[in-house]
Formats: C-alpha cells, sequence, structure tokens
C-alpha cells in the first residue's frame, strides 16, 4: 500500500504528461488488479487522468496507440511492456516500476538454469536470477529515454534495490541516470519537468 500511495502521489501531479507503469506480473492477477485499478480510479480522479490497464490476452499495440492518443494518461502493464514501447519525447516523463523483476518460480526454463546453477555449487539466484532482473530492470527503465532529447524520471518503489546488497547490480545495469531516495526531491523534479516541456511547447 505505501508503494501504491508514493505512485499515486506522482502520477496525481501529471496533469499534462502522459506516464508508464510497468508492474510484475505476480501483482496482475485479477483480484489485484481490480482493486489496484479500483484505488488508482478513486484517487486520481480529480486529476482527470484515464487510466488504460492490459488485461490478459490484450495485444499491446492497441493498448500503445491508445496511450500516446491520450496526452493525460496512465499506462498499467505486464512484463510484456518493457519491451517494444516507443514514446519519444516530452509525452512520456514517468515510469514506476512497482517491483524487481526476478523471474518467477513457475517459469521452467529459469528455474532449471538456476537448478542446475546451484548443483554445480554455485548461486542459483546470483548467475541466473539476478542478471534476468538486471536484463529487464535495463529494459524497462529503457521506456523512458528513447532519444537524446528525452528528460524524465524512473520511480522503482522496490526498497530492495537500495536496501540489499544486490542492489547495486541491479542499479548498475540501467542508465547513469541521477539517483535519489527523497520522494520530496522525485516530486519537485516531476514539477520542474513538466514546467519545463510547457515552456518549450508555449
Amino acid at each position: 500500500m505505501q508503494r501504491m500511495k508514493m505512485k499515486v502521489e506522482m502520477l496525481k501531479m501529471k496533469t499534462n504528461r502522459m506516464n508508464l507503469v510497468l508492474e510484475s506480473i505476480r501483482r496482475m492477477c485479477r483480484c489485484l488488479m481490480l482493486a489496484r485499478d479500483e484505488y488508482l480510479r478513486t484517487e486520481l480522479s480529480d486529476a482527470q487522468i484515464p487510466i488504460i490497464t492490459q488485461r490478459r490476452g490484450d495485444s499491446v499495440s492497441p493498448l500503445v496507440e491508445k496511450f500516446a492518443a491520450q496526452e493525460n494518461s496512465v499506462l498499467l502493464g505486464t512484463i510484456s511492456l518493457w519491451q517494444g514501447i516507443d514514446v519519444p519525447g516530452p509525452s512520456c516523463i514517468l515510469v514506476a516500476i512497482d517491483r524487481i523483476p526476478f523471474p518467477r518460480p513457475d517459469e521452467p526454463i529459469m528455474a532449471a538454469r538456476s537448478s542446475q546453477a546451484d548443483s554445480a555449487g554455485g548461486s542459483g539466484f546470483m548467475q541466473v536470477s539476478l542478471p534476468r532482473a538486471a536484463l529487464l530492470l535495463a529494459q524497462g527503465t529503457g521506456r523512458l529515454i528513447r532519444s537524446t532529447e528525452d528528460r524524465g524520471v524512473v520511480a522503482i518503489l522496490d526498497s530492495r534495490i537500495v536496501n540489499k546488497k544486490y542492489g547495486q547490480i541491479l542499479l548498475n545495469s540501467m542508465p547513469p541516470f541521477w539517483r535519489t531516495t527523497d520522494g520530496e526531491v522525485i516530486k519537485e523534479s516531476l514539477r520542474r519537468l513538466d514546467e519545463l516541456f510547457k515552456e518549450k511547447s508555449a
């Protein structure tokens, strides 16, 4: 819930820009998805921010087209949106990543590789799960910066990125963004970015 509240605070600030929220597939089971959608819709209704939600079986292309066509919108999606999303320019200045994208335990290929590493005396987590998460994080954060002119904020709402020893490995996998854990600094950055783009479009 704390991550959700932080997410809502950031999204409420975006009255003129689109935002992309990348979710862990494990948090997209139907009951949680419906509860989350209702919570977000209620909290963001005053800001008149439309929410576009990826549901099971949805094709990615129409969602992205709808997202790009609505200036003031939020796109909620699963792991399939971590690649192939190209919305350059000021339209998307916030990418919020709910959780570190570690492989699901029921992914047979990743589970087999992890088990093989463990059996060989290594670490399935360090040799398989962590590199996979690092790759996906790099892809996810790449949704924000699509050109040399792009500016924005990547908000990783999983405290393990700073609280766990392996967090630095994950951070090193991403572009060399300026980093902070201060929520007020993040919100101020979003305000300044919004003002900057408004000035450029004036």
